[in-house]
């Protein structure tokens, strides 16, 4: 159903970064559930991959959560066949975590997924200010601390608002 066109009224960036980012995160948790994922998974993904053998624990720090959240969430990645946990090289009290070769596969298809995903959202710019758009977020990002390819929903502090979880929810 289209919503019908109100006259536009001048809005802050602050609440248009807020609006886009919550729509372009909506969209997304669509287009990764169509696969059986959420986009928390998917992010653990990533980051498995871009660093294999890296520990939960590690993982746990980067995230901002507590060990035992992540655990919950390898367990359920490790029960879909995309993670695989081996005793640690130097200590085998810890686990370190690499993706399985499905895991490798649902990667490959993420790529293709975030790539449509960006090309729909992305739709009313051209390639150039694309680029000027990502140059000016990025340095956005930086300013404000915020930890490279970390989406924020992973923490769960006291005051702020809690992660969505796979069915919409918040927990």
């Amino acid at each position: 159903m289209k919503r019908s066109r109100q006259p536009r009224t001048p809005r802050g960036a602050a609440f248009l970064l807020a609006q886009v980012g919550a729509h372009a995160s909506e969209r997304f948790a669509d287009r990764v559930q169509e696969i059986g994922l959420s986009p928390t998974e998917v992010g653990l993904l990533r980051m498995i991959s871009g660093q294999p053998g890296r520990s939960q624990q590690s993982v746990a720090v980067d995230l901002g959560v507590v060990p035992s959240r992540v655990v919950v969430l390898i367990d359920n990645l490790g029960h879909k066949g995309l993670v695989e946990r081996r005793p640690g090289s130097t200590d085998r009290r810890h686990h370190e975590l690499y993706l399985t070769v499905d895991g490798e596969r649902v990667m490959m298809d993420m790529r293709s997924i975030a790539t449509a995903h960006d090309d729909e959202l992305l739709t009313a710019l051209d390639p150039e200010e694309r680029a000027q758009l990502t140059g000016l977020l990025q340095r956005i990002a930086d300013q404000q601390g915020l930890a490279p390819g970390v989406h924020p929903g992973y923490r769960q502090t006291g005051g702020r608002r809690k992660p969505v979880g796979q069915s919409g929810e918040t927990r």
